[in-house]
């Protein structure tokens, strides 16, 4: 029986790709550049972080993170995303997110639906809320799994009643850390292959009967 449900934020229980990349859009920039040069082993996650927050810092040197909240605060739920969770909390089940996107957003979601432990990454400000330019690093984009593993002991519950849900490759290290993997709404065959269920409707009370 399941007593943790870790969820991905972007793609899942919102319906956004990226909330770094919702907020680049914002201001008009892209970030294909910094990603692909991650993705070649060339810079770790805190530079990558960096490089996401130097683009919008060069649009607007005095931004503030009130600023990158306002933007955020549009992103929308997926659709069934506030049942699900009521859902599984009704069973008393733990919920969590794990998320290498942003914690304004993670705080925000996870306050809307209840949901009881979140980790995403960070910005950080100066004494007047404006981006310093650095980051906070909590999830490494890549090894997300060791995020999953790091809630489920901090909650005392083994990997076995641990659920994962994910849509995308960087998910998969989750399930692996995980009795059960959900791929949601999956970006490719790899993210179908890798889970133990797959839900391709968007609407994701349809997890629910694997739970």
């Amino acid at each position: 029986m399941a007593r943790l449900v870790v969820f991905d934020m972007d793609g899942v229980l919102v319906d956004a790709e990226s909330s770094w990349v919702y907020v680049h859009r914002r201001f008009g920039v892209n970030n294909d550049h910094s990603l692909y040069a991650y993705l070649r082993g060339e810079i770790d996650d805190l530079e990558f972080i960096r490089r996401d927050i130097r683009l919008w810092m060069e649009k607007d040197p005095e931004l503030t993170v009130s600023k990158i909240q306002e933007i955020l605060a549009e992103v929308p739920l997926m659709p069934g995303a506030r049942e699900t969770i009521k859902a599984i909390s009704d069973r008393g089940i733990k919920t969590a997110i794990v998320s290498a996107g942003i914690d304004l957003l993670a705080d925000r979601v996870a306050d809307e639906l209840g949901v009881d432990v979140d980790m995403a990454n960070g910005l950080i400000t100066d004494n007047r809320g404006r981006l310093s330019g650095e980051g906070i690093l909590r999830v490494k984009l890549m090894d997300k799994g060791d995020s999953v593993s790091e809630v489920a002991t901090r909650l005392d519950i083994p990997k076995e009643q641990v659920v994962s849900v994910g849509n995308s490759q960087y998910d998969v290290t989750m399930f692996e850390r995980s009795g059960m993997g959900i791929a949601f709404m999956p970006s490719d065959d790899h993210v179908r292959q890798s889970a133990n269920a797959v839900v391709e409707e968007k609407d994701l009370r349809g997890i629910l009967k694997y739970i």
